[in-house]
Parts: C-alpha cells; sequence; structure tokens
C-alpha cells in the first residue's frame, strides 16, 4: 500500500502509527497472513520510521493477504478505517518471495519549504550553497544521542539537493538510509546549507514525498 499522512502537531511514534494501520486493516476484515508460534502477529510491515508531526505524500506499508482480493475491494474495505490524519494513495501487488519491504528502503525524498523572510538569503545564494556541499568530500556534523552527542560524516548520505526559487524557496533532497552509517535528516541537510551561507534557515514545512527502494536508486556514494 502506498498511503499519505498530512501534517500537524501530533505525537504519535511510529509504534503507535504500526498500531494505527494494524487495527483498521484487520477491522476491515481483510484476511491478513500470521506470523507463525506461539504468539503469532499479523504479517504487515512498514517502510522506514516517518518523524513525529512530519507529513508524507508516499509511505509504503506491505501487507500479506492469505487469499488473493483485487485491489478495488481492500480500498472499499478500507475506505471508513483508515487511521485519522491518514489517506490511502495506491494499493500494488508485490512478489510475495521479495526481501522485507524494510530492507529494500534505500534513501527518501524530502520537500522543504523555506520561510519568506525580508532577510532571508535568496534563491541563487541557496543554489550556490546547496553546490557548495555536493561538491564537499565529507560534511562533519554532530547529532545528539544516548544523552550526548556524536559526530558523523553527513555527506555520504546526501544524494541530491537542488533548490527551487519559487516563491517560496523550496529545498528538494534525497537522503539515505544506510545500515551503519545512519539516516540522512532533512533539518540536518537544512542546518549544513544555514552553516555554508552564514546564516541559519527556517523551514515552514517539511514532507517525505516519497520512499525509494534499493532496485530504483542506482549506484551511490559509500
Amino acid at each position: 500500500m502506498v498511503v499519505a499522512r498530512d501534517g500537524g502537531p501530533s505525537t504519535a511514534a511510529q509504534r503507535d502509527v504500526a498500531e494505527a494501520w494494524t487495527s483498521a486493516i484487520i477491522a476491515a476484515g481483510i484476511p491478513v497472513a500470521r506470523t507463525e508460534g506461539d504468539r503469532p502477529k499479523p504479517r504487515i510491515s512498514f517502510g522506514a520510521p516517518l518523524p513525529v508531526g512530519m507529513a508524507a505524500e508516499g509511505e509504503l506499508i506491505d501487507v500479506i493477504l492469505t487469499e488473493r482480493w483485487p485491489a478495488w475491494q481492500v480500498r472499499e474495505a478500507l475506505t471508513d478505517r483508515v487511521p485519522e490524519g491518514w489517506r490511502l494513495i495506491e494499493l500494488v501487488d508485490v512478489w510475495l518471495a521479495g526481501p522485507p519491504l524494510a530492507g529494500q528502503v534505500a534513501a527518501a525524498d524530502y520537500r522543504i519549504e523555506l520561510a519568506g523572510a525580508a532577510d532571508a538569503p535568496d534563491a541563487p545564494a541557496i543554489a550556490d550553497a546547496a553546490a557548495q556541499l555536493l561538491a564537499a568530500t565529507s560534511l562533519p556534523r554532530e547529532r545528539n544521542k544516548g544523552g550526548g552527542s556524536v559526530t558523523y560524516d553527513l555527506r555520504p548520505l546526501v544524494l541530491g539537493l537542488a533548490i527551487d526559487a519559487g516563491p517560496p524557496v523550496v529545498v528538494r533532497t534525497r537522503t539515505r538510509f544506510h545500515p551503519e552509517r545512519g539516516t540522512g535528516r532533512p533539518e540536518e541537510v537544512l542546518a549544513a546549507l544555514g552553516d555554508e551561507l552564514g546564516r541559519p534557515l527556517q523551514a515552514v514545512s517539511i514532507v517525505r514525498e516519497r520512499l525509494v527502494l534499493s532496485d530504483d536508486l542506482g549506484p551511490t556514494r559509500d
């Protein structure tokens, strides 16, 4: 399933999101397969955790069924049960023997709308800063972790960066999900752009446009 979520002040963590969708799918009467063992669970998996409160336009959910239902029937069953703030966008058949969904997610595309303050940098200046970031061999950053901070390199996690002149000015970035290096966060990309410009950039909104699977990604730098 491809689903979307409105942005806002929601405090729902990924566990809450997963529980809400699982409850909705079961309540819809969809014949969901279950795992084996003493405590079988519905075979429903999610592409990647979505940051709390962030809007999304193309999140992925895998649901394994015990019988084949046409897409219209699944959509009809779910129409009145989709969790609050979410929308069902598309239903797609996938190869049942393929790898788990979470292991296939390699990157995500984000759209960051910038505040249009009178003293804010203009689009050409931000585009120049973006070009400098992409040309850099490394981008040392610090990230809070476990009550402290750790230093990491943001550059290998940024796969794309472009500026729409607007108005409003929009930063588009593709960041990587890496099993060892971690995840490139859009707010960190924005902070790195601000450092390059010598002044912070303020986001009006951040939207995760879609998750990118490894088969669709192509070669990446390590």
